[in-house]
Formats: C-alpha cells, structure tokens, sequence
C-alpha cells in the first residue's frame, strides 16, 4: 500500500513550482452530536465511521470523549467508567476501520489506576492504524479546572505513523493554550496534528474567533496541517471544526451547531516544519512564495546549507 496518493497539480501553491509534485492525504473529521448516553454515541460513530469509509477517507477523526460522553456539561463527573463497553466500542472501531482500510483518531476515555473502574479516568484519544489495530493512545496531559474533577491527567505527547505519515494528537485545552504541546509532536517528525475537542456547551461566544485564531496559530507556527475537530453542540458551539494548512490558511471548515463530516484532501509535502525548524530557505519560500527570488537573500545562507528548494526542483 502507498503512504498516500500522488497526482501532479499546477494549483497556485505558495512555494510551490507549477509541476510540483503532490502527495495527498484524504481526511476527515467527524463534527457529530454528543450525548451522555453511550449506545447513542456508539451507533454514531460506527454510522460515520461507515460514511467516512465509504468516501474514501483514509484518516478519520471524532470529538473529544465522543464515546462516554464530556464529563464537563454532558456526561457527569460521577458517571462510572464502562470499562466492557469501552473495550468492546474500541475494538469494534478498530475492527471497521480495518475493513475500510482507514485509520482513525477516536475521542474516548480510557480507565486510569489499578482500580479500573473507580479512578478518574483518563480523557483519551486512541489511534487506530489503517490495518485495523490499535497503535497508541493519547491522555490529555493539560486538564481545565473542570477536567480536574472528571479526569486524570496524562503526562506524555507522542507520534504515530498512518499511512507512512508522522501525526500527532492533543486534546482541546492542551492544543488550544499551550503551544509547547504541538511543538512536541511536530519536534518527533509530526507534519500533521489532529485535535479532538469539546467546545462547549456554555454560552461563551466571545470565545469563537479566540479558538479560530489559536488554531491557525498552531499550523502556522510549525509550518504543519492542523486537523481540528469539535462536536455539534447546541446552542453554543464555541469552536468551528477545522482543518487549517501549513501556512496558516483555513484549507476547510464547518458550520457551526450543524453535524457534519468534514472531508477533504490535503498535500502532505507542505507540511515542512519550516517554522519549527527555522529552516532559512524554507521560511522564505512559506512567507514570500515567488515575490522574493532566491539570490535576494542567498548572502545570508551558510555555504554548506542543503536546499529544500533545490531538492524540490529536482524530483
């Protein structure tokens, strides 16, 4: 199996040649409704999972705590952990996504502590691979005051591969104010974060162009696709699911307080890390695109510097 699939395009890429050649990745991300009922969260998730996997998606991701339900506003913080359900929904999802040959990024909680069932909980994202196993599972590491009565916290952030690509995952909160956290990801090789959300169902609207910007931000200043996604919340849905590109344009976005599957294309190869890295040749071809000409800055390249732009040009 290919990583992704590769297609030539002439589209007026920043940085782009016009025969550069295009890996694409297809994604989707899953903006559904949230109950604290869990057979209802499950019959919804395995419906998208069936339309998602129907279309073509390759990497599908759902909202924060889709399959329990948000311990903050939706569910309760004393709700008990269905660890037999839990089990079973996770396997289930590993299993169809297997049959679609599509991985996914599931919005779940997972039992934290020896006790499995009486702890707090962890509010989890698990990584199923595009074979159908499950490869990895993030614990939100940064908790609300909320989250702090409902979950336990994770302490790590980590990478995955899916077809051949480096991605990583942080969970609302966590993506939204601490930057240091997708740096972490895009520093072990990420070119492509996911971010699961919950955003929410208090009316704090003001938040909405805070959340967008802080999104942007997040791709932008990694040079990274960022695929965020919250659930359909009504009547305050305090975040659009989005999916923002390297340069921190928004490549796709929803409606607000609609349920949707977002699904679109992305070229891998934009995501450079250029930012991230500080990669002189790099960054000046993200911020200037063909205004600038090289030689109009060459001076200031170490002599034995290698290229990107030069290896672009000769694949």
């Amino acid at each position: 199996m290919t990583a992704y699939h590769r297609h030539h395009s002439t589209a007026n890429l920043p940085g782009f040649s016009e025969y550069t050649t295009i890996n694409t990745l297809k994604i989707a991300l899953a903006q559904v409704r949230q109950t604290a009922d869990f057979d209802t969260n499950a019959a919804t998730i395995l419906d998208h999972i069936d339309k998602a996997g129907n279309s073509g998606v390759q990497i599908l991701c759902f909202p924060e705590t889709q399959t329990v339900g948000y311990r903050v506003d939706i569910a309760t913080p004393e709700t008990l952990i269905p660890v037999e359900k839990l089990d079973g929904i996770h396997n289930e999802v590993a299993e169809r996504c297997g049959r679609f040959g599509m991985a996914c990024i599931l919005g779940t909680e997972t039992p934290a502590g020896a006790s499995r069932a009486d702890a707090k909980p962890y509010n989890s994202a698990l990584v199923i691979s595009e074979h159908g196993k499950i490869i990895g599972v993030h614990h939100k590491a940064r908790l609300t005051p909320l989250d702090a009565l409902a979950y336990s916290p994770g302490d790590a952030f980590d990478t995955f591969e899916l077809f051949g690509v480096k991605v990583g995952v942080v969970i609302c909160f966590e993506g939204f104010r601490f930057a240091e956290s997708t740096a972490e990801c895009v520093r072990q090789g990420a070119q492509l974060v996911f971010h699961p959300q919950n955003n929410t169902t208090r009316p704090n609207d003001w938040k909405i162009p805070v959340h967008h910007a802080m999104i942007t931000t997040r791709a932008a200043e990694n040079t990274i696709w960022f695929a965020s996604c919250n659930a359909c919340l009504i009547p305050h849905q305090n975040c659009r699911s989005m999916i923002v590109a390297p340069d921190g344009q928004i490549h796709a976005q929803t409606e607000l307080r609609r349920e949707e599957l977002l699904i679109s294309e992305i070229d891998i190869d934009r995501a450079t890390r250029a930012m991230f890295d500080f990669d002189m040749e790099a960054c000046a071809r993200m911020l200037f695109a063909d205004t600038v000409q090289r030689d109009e800055f060459e001076s200031i390249l170490p002599s034995d510097d290698v290229h990107p732009g030069d290896q672009l040009e000769s694949r």
